[in-house]
Order: structure tokens, then sequence, then C-alpha cells
């Protein structure tokens, strides 16, 4: 359960994937294929290199633009990766 986390931490991993990190340690590699060209303020990730330029402000991931995508989305989603990865 998302209880308003911020992002504190994004790094570039490849293609259009980011390892994204939470203030309360969640984390993990998100691919953000469903965004890339998703309305006008998405097309500009269709370039990798501008995608690349992903950062945190205000707490969630942003690019240059304006673009970003709001913290509780991310933060379900990595949660859901976790629940579905196998054990080891």
């Amino acid at each position: 359960m998302w209880n308003f986390n911020e992002v504190r931490s994004v790094a570039y991993k490849g293609g259009y994937v980011l390892h994204i990190i939470f203030d309360d340690g969640v984390n993990g590699d998100l691919d953000l294929t469903e965004y890339v060209g998703f309305g006008p303020v998405f097309e500009s990730l269709r370039d990798v290199e501008f995608f690349r330029t992903a950062r945190v402000e205000n707490g969630t991931v942003s690019w240059p633009n304006g673009a970003d995508i709001a913290p509780e989305t991310i933060y379900e989603k990595l949660i859901a990766k976790q629940t579905l990865a196998p054990a080891r």
C-alpha cells in the first residue's frame, strides 16, 4: 500500500526501463514502454536519449518537458511486480 511515499532515486537501465527506489526501500526495474507516446506530453519519450533524462522531481519520476508519472502508480506497479516474482 502506498503511503505517500516518494521516489528517492531513478537510474536508466536500457530501452524504456528505469530502476526506481522509494523512500521506504521499495525498488526495482520498471518497464515504462506503455507510457511512451501516450498523449502529447509523453510523445518526446519515444526518443530513448530523451527518455534517459528521467529524474526525480517532487517525489516522482519526471522529464524536462514536464512529463511525469504519479508516484502511487509507480509504487503499485513495483509492488505488483514483487508479488508476482517467483520465490527463489
